[in-house]
Formats: structure tokens, sequence, C-alpha cells
């Protein structure tokens, strides 16, 4: 198994993505790239930690490639958006691709550099590319919380 992690907006939709891809053995939504250990919801939501909402995702490689993963990342969510999603707002709804290794790295820089040249978006992409740093799971309300509401919130084809 391998590891990726995504930060889009509000982690519920993004989880509920990702969760949708065959290939995807498990999520976890939670908290990074800040300077608070162990923070929770409220702390997060106060922009004040430097962490962003994301989605720890582990997948088969054999079965779905971090490409893949990028292609939904980037469909999940509008990536011109600095520090917001819709009517969220703050650094802690930014986009984010935080990679694991030099290969996700690559990836990630090639994605994106291919998505600005393509012209799909009118304003220029955003989202970071950094070395992930420690992952804090959320609460566990936040964990499936589209599924636990019986809600399906993102239908990829």
């Amino acid at each position: 198994m391998a590891k990726a992690t995504f930060a889009a907006g509000c982690f519920w939709g993004v989880e509920d993505a990702f969760r949708q891809v065959k290939g995807v053995t498990s999520t976890a939504v939670g908290y990074t790239g800040g300077q608070t250990k162990d923070p929770r919801y409220k702390e997060v939501c106060s922009d004040r930690t430097g962490h962003a909402e994301a989605v720890e995702v582990e997948f088969d490689p054999a079965k779905v490639s971090y490409k893949e993963l990028l292609a939904v990342f980037f469909q999940s969510h509008d990536p011109t958006q600095f520090n917001r999603q819709g009517p969220d707002y703050g650094s802690q709804y930014r986009s984010a691709i935080f990679f694991h290794d030099a290969g996700q790295e690559a990836e990630a820089r090639e994605a994106q550099a291919a998505l600005d040249k393509s012209g799909i978006f009118k304003r220029p992409i955003v989202t970071q590319i950094v070395p992930a740093p420690e992952f804090f799971r959320a609460e566990e309300y936040h964990q499936k919380y589209f599924e636990k509401q019986g809600i399906r919130a993102c239908h990829l084809p």
C-alpha cells in the first residue's frame, strides 16, 4: 500500500470523492501542515494553527496510480482559489498536495503544470506542493462524515 495526502477545502467532500475510487483501501480526515501539535477542529477553524483540513488516502498502486489520484484531487475542488473553497475561507481550506516521496512530488508538479497550460482554469492554480508533515487524525465524528449522514456529495466518473 502507498499513502497520499491532499487538502482541498472542507475535508468531508474530499474524503467522499476519494472513497469512491477503486484501489483506495482507506481514508482518514485530519489536519496537517501547521505548527500546533495534535490540534482539534475548533483550533483549526480559528485559522491560527497553520493546519489545513486534509485527507490521508491509502491506496494500492497496482489498482490506482498516484496520477489518477491527482486527477480526482483537481476535479474535486477549485485549485485557483487561495485559502478558500466556496463559502469556506481561511488557510485551513487551502489547496495543497502533501507529497510523501520524490516521485509524488514530480508527478504533482507535472500534473499542475499541465493543468495550468491546458487553459481549463481561467486563473492560475494556487495549489501548494509541499512535503507531507505529520498528519493528525480528526475527531471520529468527522470520519466518513457524508457516509454517516447518508449523503453522497461527489459523483466522479
